[in-house]
Order: structure tokens, then C-alpha cells, then sequence
């Protein structure tokens, strides 16, 4: 009678144990959990897009200040805001504006696609060759490091005023930062990671492929979106100072244009695109990519 009463004090003290565990852990999957709903438009409005609308507005009230109250006078140096927004409209009304952006930005976008293509296996052989980490690493730091302007005049040299010359400057220019953050990136996956995979039979190209490659993907996402700012650098360098009337006008040559002509309004709306440029490609390709690399781990909670 004793015994069967031991027997069942224990169980009960076990489902109670159960019982607590599993509390413990739906307590910590709560608090891992955060409930958000779908935001409201005020609130998208109010994080989203009320901050840089308001920083691009002090700018122009900053900038127009300094000419209204004649603390940089000269015209030259300094147009209104009023004056760069109607040479940007004279080029929409004379059908040039897409085209100066159009051109600059295909050649970008295509250079960087080939430096994805280059930059890839290389940094993936960097990063798992020793030997070839210690013959090449130190030159894809150094040449990373080094002004994508420096480029151009032996590519022009070698290659002519073509678009040959702009898509190597952007290879290299690009192809280093893409290497070196994959390069970071692998060097960041735990062993544990790769002895799982081995355990499994995910080896070679497979391994590469199912457990390094997805494992590495915040520094390569890094890697790729330091090398786009590193080729349309490089595309800008090139443009400004291969100029040359078969090549087109994108927006360097038009930066190029503006000083030639001693144009300040051209100036700064070569610059103004160039910038604007620069922000939509990260606001539509790197940004969401970054996001989706957050949330595959749990980093980012779906908004």
C-alpha cells in the first residue's frame, strides 16, 4: 500500500515537473516571440517616410538660406535650388534626362553583374584555399584599398574610350569588395556548422553550397553591397574623365559637361541624380535583400 502510494506521489510530482518545463518553455517562446500587428499608415508614414522628407527639406531650406541672404553670393559657385530644378526640367521637357541616367545605370548594373560572376568563386577559393588566401589575399586588400580613379588611365590606355574601359574599371573596382566579404563572411561560419554538415554528407561543392554559402550570407550580402558602391564609384571616375561622344552622356560625363561649361546648376544636378541613383539602387535591391537575410535568422521580425 506504501509502495503504490510512493508510486503515485512521484507521478505526480513528475507531471507537475512536466507540467512546469513546459511552462518554462512556452514562457520563453513568448518572450522570443514579439506580437506585431500590420502596420497602420500613420505609423509607415510617421518611421518611413516622415524622417528623410524632413532632412531633405532642411537641406533645401539650408541651401536656399545661404543664397537668399547672400552668404555665398556668387552665382557660380552656389545656383538656387530654383535654378538646378529648372535645368532638370529643361532635360525632361528635351526627352535627355532619362537617358543620362539610363546610360550610367546600365553600365553599372551590368558591370556589377559581371564582378558578382568574378568576385564569387573567388572569394569562395580565398576563403577555403590556404594557399591561395596567402598568395592573393593580401592583393585583394590592397587593391580594394586603392582609388577606383587610378584605374582608368591605364584601362583607357589598354583598351580605348570604349565601353570595354568602363566595365573593367568597374571589375576592378568591384571584384575585391565582393571577394573580401565573402571571404569575411566564411571566415565567420562556426566549425560546428561544418562538422554538422559533414556528419550529414553535405562535402565538397555540396557543402559549399548547402551549409557555407547560406551560413555566410550576412557578410556576403555586405561584401556585395560595399562592391556596388565601389563600381558605381568607379563608373562615375570613368566617365568624367573618358569622355568621349561614341561612349554617350551618362550622368558622369554630364558632372563633366557642367564643369566644362562652368555650369553650376548643371553641376549640381549631375550630382543630385548621381545621389538619387545611389539611393534608390540600395532602397530596392540591397535594403529588401538585407531584410530577407535578418528575418531567414530570426534577427528581424516580419512587419
Amino acid at each position: 500500500m506504501a509502495s503504490t502510494e510512493t508510486t503515485a506521489v512521484t507521478k505526480d510530482g513528475a507531471a507537475r515537473d512536466g507540467g512546469d518545463l513546459a511552462g518554462l518553455e512556452a514562457g520563453l517562446d513568448a518572450l522570443e516571440t514579439v506580437q506585431q500587428g500590420r502596420r497602420s499608415f500613420r505609423q509607415t508614414f510617421r518611421e518611413k517616410i516622415l524622417p528623410p522628407v524632413t532632412a531633405v527639406v532642411l537641406v533645401l531650406v539650408v541651401w536656399q538660406a545661404l543664397v537668399s541672404f547672400k552668404i555665398v553670393d556668387d552665382p557660380t559657385k552656389l545656383p538656387a535650388p530654383a535654378d538646378v530644378w529648372h535645368v532638370v526640367q529643361d532635360a525632361w521637357l528635351q526627352g535627355n534626362l532619362l537617358g543620362y541616367i539610363w546610360t550610367s545605370v546600365s553600365r553599372g548594373l551590368l558591370g556589377f553583374f559581371f564582378a558578382l560572376l568574378i568576385g564569387t568563386p573567388l572569394g569562395l577559393l580565398v576563403a577555403r584555399v590556404k594557399f591561395v588566401r596567402a598568395a592573393i589575399g593580401p592583393i585583394l586588400s590592397g587593391l580594394q584599398s586603392l582609388p577606383s580613379v587610378a584605374w582608368v588611365p591605364p584601362a583607357v590606355i589598354w583598351l580605348g574610350l570604349n565601353n570595354k574601359m568602363m566595365f573593367a574599371v568597374i571589375l576592378l573596382g568591384a571584384v575585391p569588395s565582393i571577394a573580401n566579404g565573402l571571404v569575411s563572411g566564411v571566415d565567420q561560419v562556426p566549425p560546428l556548422f561544418l562538422r554538422a554538415g559533414r556528419t550529414l554528407g553535405a562535402t565538397g561543392l555540396k557543402g559549399t553550397w548547402h551549409i557555407v554559402l547560406p551560413a555566410a550570407l550576412p557578410g556576403y550580402v555586405a561584401g556585395l553591397k560595399q562592391g556596388w558602391a565601389f563600381a558605381w564609384r568607379s563608373l562615375m571616375a570613368a566617365e568624367i574623365i573618358a569622355s568621349f561622344p561614341d561612349l554617350g552622356v551618362g550622368l558622369g560625363q554630364l558632372l563633366e559637361n557642367g564643369r566644362n561649361a562652368s555650369d553650376m546648376a548643371m553641376v549640381f544636378e549631375a550630382i543630385l541624380l548621381i545621389l538619387i541613383v545611389g539611393i534608390a539602387i540600395d532602397l530596392l535591391i540591397f535594403s529588401p535583400l538585407e531584410r530577407w537575410v535578418l528575418r531567414s535568422r530570426g534577427l528581424l521580425v516580419k512587419s
